[in-house]
């Protein structure tokens, strides 16, 4: 391990929440925290230009009642 990047809890909601809308991915809060950290060590100047890769440890389904997917299952057409 080179580093650990701290993610707040919100921000990792939030960034759960982008997965699912903007790129269809169901991804849980962990995910959410893996993907924030990886946009943050992306966004360093001195990794322009590299591949930066990010395992998503969870998946969003356990979430969907929860406040993190409840507005958007709600929302979602075809649902019952």
């Amino acid at each position: 391990i080179d580093e650990i990047v701290q993610v707040t809890n919100d921000d990792a909601g939030t960034t759960a929440r982008r997965l699912a809308k903007e790129e269809g991915i169901l991804a849980g809060i962990s995910s959410g925290a893996a993907t924030r950290a990886a946009l943050q060590v992306a966004r360093r100047p001195e990794n322009a230009g590299k591949v930066i890769v990010v395992i998503l440890p969870d998946t969003g389904e356990r979430y969907l009642s929860t406040w993190l997917f409840q507005d958007l299952y709600q929302t979602a057409p075809g649902l019952p």
